[in-house]
């Protein structure tokens, strides 16, 4: 299955043996799309990349920023690949000129995909921990386990992007079918799990903010990792439910219509919108004559700290 659909020759699409002609709707589709993400990516990508410098080069990285400068990674090099997807694609239509998309969009969109989704994961299990069992999190947590552990999903996921790419015919002219179907379906059940456990552990961090008797402190932090996982949900699920109908209906040939191109935009405003929520925690309850820059705003979405709400 190829997410970036390898051929743009979109005219003529053969559908359960017959031949299947593509409505001009499709065409109006497309090109919409391509506009709205052409807008979306370039402005994402800057955002993303103000938190990659401050997040790398201008504040002091704890365990949670650590995944917070991986995650804008992520969101940055998937919104890079699909402007130039994008760009390819009106060059595509616009000169009638048919040619593959190069396996590098394909490889950063599924390992930036892969990455963003396995980082945000993470982050929920480990602020699940560090609620329920806190004395153990914070004697036993080893230092460095944010960076390995970010280190380790990267490399995963740009090994399972190179091994299918190897056998679905997108680094070699060979192409094994059974093998590539084998790797999607590897893909898409390790999704599933990754978005079950984002789910419920996403969950009982809600159900330990806002409800029983022990309630936690509803901090920064907090606020911070509930509004990315839920935009990632939004945003992002019905990527991933289209990739998986895709896959399911692998042997026959789909067409480039079946929402597929929703789905993309979906997941660009999911990475757009990360940066945003992290400025926007930041600016809650900002006081009036304190300092107004990015910088600050950054730092203060991630306080663990409960805000002082005496009088300033």
């Amino acid at each position: 299955m190829d997410i970036n659909i390898s051929t743009l020759d979109i005219d003529i699409i053969e559908l359960n043996g017959s031949n299947y002609t593509n409505t001009e709707i499709c065409f109006v589709k497309i090109q919409v799309m391509s506009l709205l993400s052409l807008i979306i990516c370039p402005v994402g990508m800057v955002l993303n990349a103000i938190v990659l410098w401050f997040l790398g080069f201008q504040m002091t990285r704890n365990a949670f920023s650590v995944y917070i400068l991986n995650l804008a990674g992520a969101d940055f090099f998937f919104l890079y690949s699909q402007f130039l997807f994008y760009i390819l694609a009106i060059i595509s239509y616009k000169y009638s000129i048919s040619f593959r998309i190069p396996f590098l969009f394909e490889v950063l969109a599924k390992v930036a995909y892969l990455s963003g989704l396995s980082i945000l994961s993470t982050i929920s299990i480990e602020r699940c921990l560090c609620i329920m069992w806190p004395i153990w999190y914070r004697c036993q947590r080893p230092r460095h386990t944010s960076s390995v552990t970010c280190f380790l999903l990267w490399t995963l996921s740009l090994l399972f992007a190179l091994l299918e790419g190897a056998e679905c015919g997108l680094l070699f002219n060979s192409f094994d079918q059974s093998r590539c179907l084998r790797f999607d379906l590897i893909f898409c059940a390790w999704s599933i799990v990754l978005f079950v456990v984002l789910c419920g552990s996403s969950l009982i961090l809600l159900i330990r903010i806002f409800c029983g008797s022990q309630r936690i402190p509803v901090t920064r932090l907090y606020v911070t990792i509930v509004l990315t996982v839920l935009f990632f949900l939004i945003c992002c699920l019905p990527f991933g439910i289209s990739w998986l109908i895709q896959w399911s209906r692998t042997l026959e040939y789909v067409g480039v219509c079946d929402y597929f191109h929703e789905g993309l935009f979906l997941s660009s405003i999911n990475s757009c919108a990360n940066p945003i929520v992290y400025f926007l925690v930041g600016f809650i309850r900002q006081r009036k004559f304190q300092q107004k820059t990015l910088k600050l705003l950054l730092q203060r979405a991630m306080e663990e700290e409960c805000e002082d709400r005496g009088p300033s």
